[in-house]
């Protein structure tokens, strides 16, 4: 039997993120029980009136603080609901930099995990202290808030998840799986405003389709992932021929 695989997201804003994530591939993958994306409302949390979750920073500045309270009784709610402390994650700019690597752990190392979306300034450090397992960033930018990079990761992690797509090819041979940008991808029709597909992808030779691919990835990721480019194992004897004809491809360009 395979197993749900489950993710539940902390927000203020609960129906914009499970609106999205129940579209497409997604959703037909949670119509199928392969995967559940659960999305609590914060403010439902609250012991006011006015459902508050957040008010003025200790020591002063600009802007509120979201309050540990209300996201610690979410956050125990979700767990006693699991029968067990949950792996939290928070939605920060200060944290580690989200890579497909850590897609593949959270999905082989969870059945379910927590991601908590801040707002305005920030969270209360103290519920990250106590709640918070690690700090998770989309890049060296900031957001309004914790949802876009939520719906970003649970995407990444959910499409690796089997089932969820047709096959894992799928995805083993897409950007970042094995450190390399991908290949080009033609489609139909076979000129589009003058620009021709390449004639090896029309000639029905697989193993020439495949060495372009790879020799194509080669110099994509060369070309404008350098850092990932010098990380690379490129010393077997294939790789070593494409390198060789890229290099000779180079220095006829420079002749032209």
């Amino acid at each position: 039997m395979t197993r749900l695989y489950q993710i539940d997201i902390m927000t203020l804003f609960p129906d914009t993120v499970g609106d999205m994530l129940c579209e497409s591939i997604l959703g037909r993958a949670q119509e199928r029980n392969i995967i559940r994306i659960n999305t609590w409302q914060i403010r439902d949390f609250t012991t006011n009136k006015q459902n508050q979750v957040d008010d003025y920073p200790y020591g002063g500045g600009h802007g509120a603080v979201m309050q540990a309270d209300p996201l610690y009784r979410c956050w125990a709610h979700i767990c006693q609901q699991a029968g067990q402390r949950l792996h939290t994650i928070f939605l920060s700019p200060c944290g580690h930099v989200f890579r497909q690597a850590d897609a593949l752990r959270l999905r082989d190392g969870y059945d379910r995990f927590i991601m908590v979306c801040g707002h305005y300034e920030g969270i209360d450090q103290r519920f990250i202290d106590e709640c918070v397992d690690e700090e998770l960033s989309l890049g060296d930018f900031v957001l309004t808030g914790g949802e876009i990079p939520a719906m970003a990761i649970a995407d990444a992690v959910c499409r690796l998840v089997p089932g969820v797509l047709s096959t894992p090819e799928c995805y083993e041979n897409e950007s970042h799986w094995a450190g390399m940008l991908e290949y080009p991808q033609y489609s139909r029709p076979e000129v589009w405003h003058g620009r021709a597909v390449p004639p090896i992808l029309l000639s029905g030779h697989h193993a020439n389709i495949e060495k372009w691919r790879r020799k194509q990835s080669i110099l994509r990721t060369r070309e404008r992932r350098p850092d990932l480019y010098e990380k690379l194992d490129l010393s077997s004897k294939q790789d070593r021929r494409l390198l060789a004809e890229l290099e000779a491809e180079a220095q006829e360009q420079d002749k032209q």
